[in-house]
């Protein structure tokens, strides 16, 4: 499998990363034997750093140097959180047209830390199938900016306004989840690295890098009705 490259330049290159591809290898998930950083590497015959991480389960936008000096200078705009983020996903229920979700998170070593997200309903979708005590299910397509980077946060500021992110596993909606599985063969989750934008540290120019939606995602949209925004 080749991945999609989406944006090079002498410096820093970038690619839509697929659903279900660890950036790089982790105890955790040791099922997988497929890694973004070594299938670039091998695909472009250079060695790259992962300047930051998106979960095994988010595609899209997916950020690497091609130098330790680069390396540096990216993160210290991803610490200083000048690097602007911006996700799609399909959740649960209908959205609010924007919010700001502002709710500390416990990270894997127990340290509570802030986090702070902003989201804008793009669209909403009331599909006749009944769950529950409902006659039909109710769907919003939101775009979400992190202001902050912390572990799972999306995943984890959309479930805890009771909207979570349809195909997410464990924080979403089992029953949900079941439902999808079982009338669309449903088995990623619904939750898109669309855009990243930042002052580029060699050029000093705005850059902006945009990925498309994958198949499955492309799918859902269709089933809800919504406009591919690509």
């Amino acid at each position: 499998m080749s991945l999609e490259i989406i944006y090079r330049d002498e410096h820093l290159i970038a690619i839509n990363k697929p659903h279900g591809l660890l950036v790089h290898r982790s105890k955790i998930a040791s099922d997988a034997d497929e890694f973004a950083v070594q299938m670039l590497r091998d695909q472009i015959g250079q060695h790259v750093f992962p300047i930051h991480r998106l979960d095994r389960k988010t595609s899209g936008v997916l950020l690497f140097s091609l130098n330790e000096n680069m390396l540096k200078s990216m993160q210290k705009l991803f610490a200083e959180r000048m690097v602007s983020k911006q996700y799609l996903a399909i959740v649960r229920g209908y959205t609010d047209d924007s919010g700001t979700i502002d709710y500390a998170l416990t990270n894997e070593q127990g340290k509570t830390q802030e986090a702070v997200t902003t989201y804008h309903t793009l669209a909403r979708a009331e599909l006749p199938i009944p769950f529950g005590k409902h006659q039909t299910s109710r769907y919003s397509l939101v775009e979400v900016h992190p202001q902050t980077g912390r572990y799972h946060q999306i995943r984890k500021h959309m479930a805890h306004i009771l909207h979570p992110i349809i195909g997410d596993r464990p924080h979403g909606c089992n029953k949900q989840n079941k439902l999808f599985k079982e009338k669309y063969g449903l088995m990623t989750m619904m939750l898109h690295a669309s855009h990243l934008s930042f002052t580029h540290p060699a050029t000093e120019k705005r850059t902006e890098i945009a990925s498309k939606i994958h198949e499955e995602f492309e799918k859902m949209m269709g089933v809800m009705g919504f406009i591919n925004p690509f």
